[in-house]
């Protein structure tokens, strides 16, 4: 399971996903989620996925890798749309009902649009980890958050703090495996049994990953104490960056993204009559 978790790696290569501009890919990837979160129907969700295609193609990124991230997260999209069927208020055209047990049209179609929207916001923010280093990541985000120096907001620090937060996630990832491969030696079953033994198996791992992360953020603060590190605003960039056409290309097709969910949720959704009761 741990390797299926491929949010905060890095996939190097040259594409023209890759060559954009962190910045415009944080303002992008934003804009993003707030258009995933705009949609209301399943012709919303047709050009979302059209425009997600289109970006993994144009990551170079294998698709494999990014459906990696969908997989670390099945069960909590399978549980989501599970609770969303049983738990959905409203709805008139019932399929199954009994005792206080009622299943309806609309509350499946709420409980697709839920885990729908889940999978697109976890390929969407995973695809931005997978074609920016952590470094142009951290640069980015500091130059964003520039405007906050002028109330003596500390945005350099907090900058590698993120930076920091998100190297941590694939060393984690490979210390899960490692602690993992280690109790599987001395007998350990991880993959037998029902959900609940699973998760009591997982037990002896936890702390042990407490510790090593702990030790490992130890090192990492002796490491840059050893380096006289200092958070200083007048530290320089070795890679300055600089907004380019890819940029303008990738804002123009999301705001045409934006427009075009904008559109069906006001017209075609009204049109065909299908909704996801939203």
């Amino acid at each position: 399971m741990s390797r299926d978790i491929t949010f905060g790696q890095f996939y190097p290569a040259n594409s023209f996903v890759h060559k954009m501009d962190p910045r415009a890919k944080l303002v992008l990837v934003i804009a993003y989620i707030v258009a995933v979160f705009l949609v209301k129907s399943l012709y919303s969700y047709i050009a979302i996925a059209v425009f997600l295609i289109a970006a993994v193609l144009g990551s170079r990124v294998p698709v494999k890798s990014v459906l990696k991230s969908v997989r670390g997260i099945l069960v909590i999209v399978i549980l989501t749309a599970i609770l969303n069927i049983f738990f959905f208020s409203g709805g008139e055209r019932v399929l199954f009902s009994w005792w206080k047990i009622k299943i309806t049209v609309e509350a499946l179609l709420f409980a697709l649009h839920m885990a729908l929207r889940l999978i697109f916001l976890v390929i969407g923010t995973t695809l931005l980890t997978l074609t920016t280093t952590p470094i142009n990541l951290t640069d980015g985000m500091e130059s964003l958050m520039s405007p906050l120096k002028l109330i003596k907001v500390p945005v350099h620090d907090l900058a590698i703090i993120m930076s920091i937060a998100l190297r941590f996630i694939p060393i984690l990832i490979e210390e899960v495996d490692k602690i993992m491969l280690a109790q599987k030696a001395r007998g350990a079953d991880f993959e037998s049994g029902g959900l609940i033994k699973r998760a009591k198996a997982l037990l002896p791992v936890l702390i042990p990953l407490f510790i090593s992360a702990f030790r490992r953020a130890d090192e990492l603060a002796l490491a840059l104490d050893a380096r006289c590190y200092n958070a200083t605003p007048k530290r320089t960039k070795y890679i300055v960056l600089k907004l380019g056409w890819r940029d303008a290309v990738g804002v123009i097709i999301l705001a045409i993204l934006i427009a075009a969910i904008a559109a069906v949720n006001a017209s075609f959704w009204g049109l065909f009559g299908f909704s996801f009761g939203v």
